[in-house]
């Protein structure tokens, strides 16, 4: 398996036409303003390969994804961290919802934030049994990828995960139609690859001619909705909550907001 730069992203591409990525960055998979951009050059790139006609997206450790490095963001004395993390997560959200074959999305543990960014725009979702899906932002003095979540779960419950905080599992995104499938963990990626087997025996030119229809009738703009998500996120930060509530989570203390 060939790797990023940094390391964090690995991939590689299979005989049958299945390409796979995997991020593995511990301890629990949150990426870097680098990361985030070699995640999205990676997956453009791939889709790119006419040898390609599927793409597996995986993790390994404790969970698929934990978002931004908010220890990175809050080194920053300045702005850049946090604008090259949004930039950087739209680029990766956009790149999976814009790969020219299918996407899969293979979950387990942990999917938060930026994680729900990436499998809400995803072709396909497969679980693990022990995969919850959450968007803790506003905990985090932040807004960003209800976006996403709307894709997942009904408007009103897409509401109360954020207000709450509180993380929906595998099983309820299952009995919603959002995941295809939950099964042990230790099945999880031969169960991604038994889905996108089947997609890769079939006609490649075909099949890339079906993601661009389905993006083309979608009646949910990704990009747009997203992007006006973060205008949020920065207004936040402008106003000096974003950089308690992200100090408090660093130094594992609650954080203490003017009402």
């Amino acid at each position: 398996m060939q790797r990023t730069a940094s390391g964090a992203i690995g991939w590689v591409v299979h005989g049958d036409g299945i390409a796979e990525v995997v991020v593995d960055r511990p301890p629990v998979n949150a990426l870097t303003v680098a990361g985030w951009f070699e995640l999205a050059e990676t997956v453009r790139r791939l889709g790119e390969d006419r040898a390609v006609r599927v793409l597996v997206l995986r993790a390994e450790g404790r969970g698929f994804n934990a978002g931004v490095d908010i220890k990175e963001i809050q080194a920053d004395p300045g702005y850049e961290a946090l604008i090259g993390a949004n930039r950087g997560c739209f680029a990766a959200f956009a790149a999976v919802y814009e790969c020219a074959v299918p996407v899969i999305a293979a979950v387990h543990g942990f999917c938060l934030g930026g994680g729900i960014g990436l499998v809400g725009n995803a072709d396909i979702i497969v679980a693990a049994e022990d995969a919850t899906f959450g968007l803790p932002e506003v905990d985090r003095g932040a807004l960003g990828a209800a976006t996403h979540l709307a894709r997942l779960v009904p408007q009103h419950k897409m509401r109360a995960m954020v207000y709450t905080a509180r993380p929906a599992t595998a099983h309820e995104l299952h009995a919603w139609g959002s995941v295809l499938s939950v099964v042990p963990a230790r099945q999880l990626r031969d169960e991604a690859f038994a889905v996108a087997g089947e997609i890769a025996a079939k006609s490649g030119r075909v099949i890339r001619a079906a993601k661009e229809s389905l993006n083309g009738i979608d009646l949910w703009d990704v990009h747009r909705s997203y992007r006006y998500e973060q205008g949020f996120t920065f207004e936040l930060n402008l106003s000096g909550v974003s950089d308690e509530a992200r100090a408090a989570f660093v130094e594992g203390r609650d954080a203490k907001f003017d009402r």
